[in-house]
């Protein structure tokens, strides 16, 4: 793509398309604008939230669209972007989770997320001169599913529904609809 098509597309456009995100790109300065005012919107809701009511207020300011009434999230809570979270209805999130949503992140109604899960829709080429790219990749989680505690999800996984994640897992690939993983890499350990 040229520079001309790039600044045409913008950005943003082109991070959910999964386009690479790189420093000398003509728009770097628009996202590097939306990551400082979500680290400063981070901090200020990690540590002046007094209720959930506040947190969802504060987490719909970051994302940019409104969370449900439903859905609860308590602090702390992390993102580097925030714009590319989508929340469902009935969602529970657990203190401490970061989420790095460069490459999207959807967790659709009814999901459960433990504590200290770390979402990470984002990587790196391996190449060492371009290690500064950021190659994004969607992270999907179905319907009802179940993320336990100290899970960390990799780019580009979809969690199908009613699926279950145990504790501790690492998940590297997608994970089939009614099914429990666990361990590093998680692999499928129980039919639902």
């Amino acid at each position: 793509m040229t520079t001309n098509q790039q600044t045409k597309a913008g950005i943003f456009e082109r991070m959910r398309a999964g386009e690479p995100l790189r420093r000398d790109d003509p728009e770097y300065a628009r996202f590097a604008e939306v990551v400082n005012q979500t680290i400063r919107l981070c901090v200020q809701m990690n540590a002046t939230a007094t209720d959930v009511d506040q947190v969802r207020a504060r987490l719909s300011e970051i994302t940019g669209t409104e969370v449900d009434a439903s859905t609860t999230v308590f602090p702390p809570f992390y993102t580097n972007f925030g714009r590319f979270i989508r929340l469902g209805k009935n969602v529970f999130i657990n203190h401490n989770c970061s989420f790095l949503d460069i490459g999207g992140i959807t967790i659709e109604d009814d999901v459960q997320i433990g504590p200290c899960v770390n979402l990470t829709s984002e990587n790196h080429p391996l190449d060492p001169g371009d290690r500064k790219t950021v190659l994004p990749k969607h992270i999907v989680i179905k319907q009802n599913a179940w993320i336990g505690a100290g899970v960390t999800i990799l780019p580009g996984v979809t969690v199908g529904e009613n699926a279950i994640v145990a504790a501790g897992a690492v998940v590297s690939r997608d994970v089939p609809p009614n099914t429990v993983v666990a361990g590093v890499p998680a692999k499928i350990v129980k039919s639902l």
